[in-house]
């Protein structure tokens, strides 16, 4: 419900005091105290950004420092109420209102943002309910975050399609990523995704398509963290949003809830997924776990492949090539390859007597639920050399373009290298060449920021 409303100046930004509806469960009188409480800056201003960017769903910019600019007098407030809570906005993105009224779906987003951040700074960090310092309560925390925001749904078979792919694509691969996402979406695939624009976009947007010719419920679940979703605001179809405390937990959570996983054309947070994944899938007890995970695009992704293909075999090796299949200008194949997939995982599942909704069984080495902090100190020292083993050498490749990521987009990245000058990243010259080849064709392809300005690294290889 919206209470009231007024426009500032040329209506681009409107004032107004709203009320949830059903993404808050009801509240106690202490939770409501803490939720009002604004004695913690930081949390405040995560809440404020987060925000922001959920007022601003589906615009398609990934400039964080211009769009904190722009809105740089937005305020957002909890206001206490004897039933609850109300938010009182101040100077919000104009277009998250139509004639006066908030669009639900923004709404929604909007409260998911203060139930995700005051849960996990509240009632995981505060209170202790969570041990984010060993391996075991990294992954029970991000099994409570999930459950609390409600996207576990324990009576579904396996069914969630996690897509990874890059906010800066064409068009031709976009319309590919739809129709993917139509295919699935006609076989009850559900599409979970990092929830921002293009190949994020995409393949939610063309399941819409498929499930409403199934007749079915789909779901459209989008899985963000505050530093990215400052950069990159939900898109529109997002119908479940979860925000992760740091890019390591929301990589977890993408790996714990999805089913299989179909990795489109991208740039550097794609292949950092993909490094993330191959870390995980290597380690000698995830061997023979089935996880299906497919590489496909149009048929003008075929160099782009080829590379991403070329930089796996010389660097992890064979064996992480065995783990992807490369499947391209053919959705119908993908979505029935991802559907057998799906009967695969549910069996095993069974046999195995892991949950549908979370798997347990998968083994994630703490290093890689550890958040890395990019730093020129710790990206310059990273170990990449041939020796180590595949697993920790995909995980420390993770880590360099976790730091490019925030380089490029992330408010605390753009900062330092402004400061500082581009990272550094030193390495074995068997793994420094193949890294610098495939880093060039993103800056080349421009697939490293949403091309609406010159590209500046903000690294350098040091091969």
């Amino acid at each position: 419900m919206l209470d009231s409303v007024s426009i500032g100046a040329a209506g681009k930004k409107i004032s107004a005091l709203i009320t949830p509806d059903n993404t808050l469960n009801v509240l106690s009188q202490l939770e409501v105290a803490r939720l009002v409480e604004k004695s913690n800056a930081a949390v405040y201003e995560t809440f404020r950004r987060c925000a922001l960017a959920a007022l601003n769903t589906g615009a398609e910019t990934d400039n964080t420092k211009q769009v904190l600019e722009q809105f740089r007098d937005f305020e957002i407030d909890v206001v206490q109420q004897e039933r609850g809570i109300k938010l009182h906005l101040k100077n919000a993105p104009g277009n998250a209102f139509v004639d006066g009224e908030m669009v639900q779906g923004i709404k929604e987003h909007l409260f998911s943002a203060l139930r995700d951040i005051i849960y996990v700074n509240n009632e995981l960090l505060e209170n202790s309910a969570a041990d984010f310092h060993s391996s075991e309560g990294i992954t029970n925390g991000v099994f409570q975050i999930l459950r609390n925001s409600s996207v576990l749904k324990v009576h579904r078979s396996p069914s969630i399609i996690v897509c990874w792919g890059g906010h800066s694509i064409n068009e031709v691969e976009y319309d590919y990523s739809k129709e993917v996402g139509y295919q699935m979406g006609l076989r009850g695939l559900d599409i979970c995704t990092g929830c921002g624009p293009g190949a994020m976009k995409g393949p939610m947007k063309g399941a819409t398509f498929g499930h409403a010719k199934q007749r079915i419920q789909g779901r459209y679940i989008g899985i963000t963290e505050p530093g990215i979703i400052a950069a990159e605001s939900p898109n529109p179809i997002v119908s479940e949003l979860v925000i992760l405390p740091d890019i390591e937990k929301r990589l977890e959570a993408f790996v714990r809830l999805g089913h299989g996983i179909v990795v489109f054309p991208g740039g550097v947070g794609t292949a950092e997924e993909i490094l993330y994944l191959l870390g995980i899938l290597l380690h000698p007890e995830n061997r023979g776990l089935p996880f299906p995970l497919i590489f496909s695009g149009p048929a003008s992704a075929a160099e782009y492949f080829g590379q991403i293909d070329e930089f796996i075999g010389l660097t992890l090796g064979k064996e992480a090539q065995g783990l992807y299949e490369i499947i391209l200008d053919d959705p119908v194949l993908v979505a029935q390859k991802m559907r057998a997939g799906m009967d695969v995982v549910r069996n095993y599942r069974k046999q195995t007597h892991d949950a549908y909704y979370y798997n347990w069984v998968l083994k994630i080495d703490q290093d890689l639920q550890s958040p890395f902090k990019p730093t020129h100190q710790s990206m310059s020292q990273l170990s990449l050399r041939p020796g180590l083993a595949p697993n920790l050498l995909a995980a420390n490749l993770r880590k360099a373009f976790s730091g490019i990521v925030d380089g490029n987009v992330k408010e605390h990245g753009i900062h330092a290298v402004a400061e500082k000058g581009p990272y550094q990243i030193c390495g074995d010259p068997h793994i420094m060449k193949p890294l610098d080849a495939l880093l060039r064709s993103f800056v080349a392809q421009k697939r490293m920021k949403i091309p609406t300005e010159e590209y500046i690294p903000c690294y350098q290889v040091v091969v």
